[in-house]
């Protein structure tokens, strides 16, 4: 199902840092096939007269005036497509438009501009997408009950068009990625991605989300803070968000890009994302790359340990400052389901290697400048939290005996992952 009228042309507006106010930064157009940016003639002035100003990521969009080259395989700039909906607020965005026809229209029905100019303006990030290069009208919602949320995600997952109210509210959390039903909310100072059950899950996925976020930070890792609650009688995941810092009533935006981003590769590249490639960008481009790498690596072996597959390179992302990189917390921390013990990970971990296990950690150990002396205290102190902290954090979570049956031994500390030689 195609439609005919296409958004081609988008301008791009950006936080630069510490400011509470964005600027026009250039202007995106498309053909259908490819989308193209330029910077702006006042955005570029702004360097010459010694005003701050940033790349949206270099190497990939450098501060030079006209059309900038994709990188080879690139159909869009990768950096911009970091900032665009994936597929739950694709759904959310079709439902808007199309009601109860958009149930069983592909994403495809829009183009990638449409996507971005339809989406929330408090998308994760520094970006928004705005008609006008010279107005900045932000896309935003009044704060709505997180029962009337989790109804309303209910109903884009069965296809119901929604009431303009709801819609709006839902359409302002549509520009985070991912695919499981997820909304933003503002409470008591505080940004939050709030994520739903959704009706296909078979055990309590938010529950496990939440308790291995909470066993990664007790292991020592650098976690975005979580809190769990219940709203129409469902579960509800609050993550603290990492690219907002509040500046009086005002906040600032963080510029973030993703794993995917600074490989230079695309969705259908991303197999070929490593885990190797990335320690060596850490190396030469992040700050403190020592601290840097254990951090990854840890996060490596969590995610091993604790069952989460789903660490593709969009899962994995860097704060930008315009010419330093640092990894972010980590997000999105989620045991998978799982029907035997072999698992593979999103990410290949050594050469072309990616199976869930410790032996795969460790012959990587030497990328991240770790012998194997310190890889093997990382697993025991990461296998030591999860099983003293296990009772506690599920308690915390209050999960059914069945659930914490289920993910114990299973996702959390398969015998699979834990096979070192």
């Amino acid at each position: 199902m195609m439609i005919s009228k296409q958004d081609i042309e988008a301008y791009v507006w950006i936080w630069l840092p510490g400011e509470v106010e964005p600027i026009v930064a250039g202007r995106l157009v498309s053909d259908n096939k490819e989308v193209l940016f330029n910077y702006g003639k006042s955005y570029l002035e702004r360097m010459e007269d010694g005003r701050k100003v940033i790349s949206i990521y270099e190497p990939e969009l450098p501060l030079k005036s006209g059309e900038l080259p994709l990188l080879n395989g690139l159909n869009m700039p990768n950096c911009i497509r970091d900032a665009a909906p994936d597929a739950w607020g694709r759904r959310v965005i079709i439902n808007k438009k199309l009601g109860s026809k958009g149930k069983a229209a592909d994403t495809d029905v829009f183009d990638e501009l449409t996507y971005l100019l339809e989406s929330g303006s408090d998308r994760i990030g520094a970006l928004d997408f705005q008609r006008s290069a010279t107005e900045y009208i932000p896309r935003q919602t009044q704060n709505v009950g997180m029962d009337e949320l989790v109804e309303s995600a209910d109903r884009i997952e069965k296809g119901v068009p929604l009431n303009p109210e709801l819609d709006q509210a839902l359409i302002h959390g549509s520009s985070i990625g991912g695919a499981r039903p997820k909304a933003l909310v503002e409470d008591k100072g505080r940004k939050y991605v709030a994520k739903f059950s959704s009706t296909t899950d078979l055990y309590s996925v938010v529950k496990a989300e939440f308790i291995a976020m909470r066993l990664a930070a007790l292991a020592g890792l650098n976690v975005a803070p979580v809190e769990i609650t219940n709203a129409a009688n469902k579960d509800v995941l609050l993550i603290e968000r990492f690219d907002r810092i509040p500046k009086g009533s005002l906040w600032t935006r963080k510029a973030v890009v993703s794993v995917l981003t600074l490989l230079g590769l695309d969705e259908m590249m991303a197999r070929y994302a490593s885990y190797e490639a990335l320690a060596e960008i850490i190396r030469h481009r992040f700050i403190n790359p020592k601290d840097t790498l254990k951090e990854l690596y840890s996060r490596l072996v969590f995610n091993v340990l604790c069952g989460n597959t789903d660490d593709h390179a969009r899962n994995h992302a860097a704060f930008w400052s315009g010419d330093e990189l640092s990894l972010t917390p980590a997000y999105d921390i989620c045991p998978q389901g799982r029907t035997g013990d072999e698992a593979s990970q999103a990410m290949l971990i050594h050469g072309n290697n990616n199976l869930s296990q410790l032996r795969t950690c460790l012959a990587a150990a030497h990328n991240f400048l770790l012998s194997e002396e310190s890889a093997n205290e990382i697993f025991d102190h990461i296998r030591s939290v999860i099983e003293d902290q296990w009772n506690d954090v599920c308690e915390e979570a209050e999960l059914n005996e069945t659930d914490k049956k289920l993910l114990y031994g299973r996702q959390f500390l398969n015998p699979y992952s834990l096979l070192k030689n």
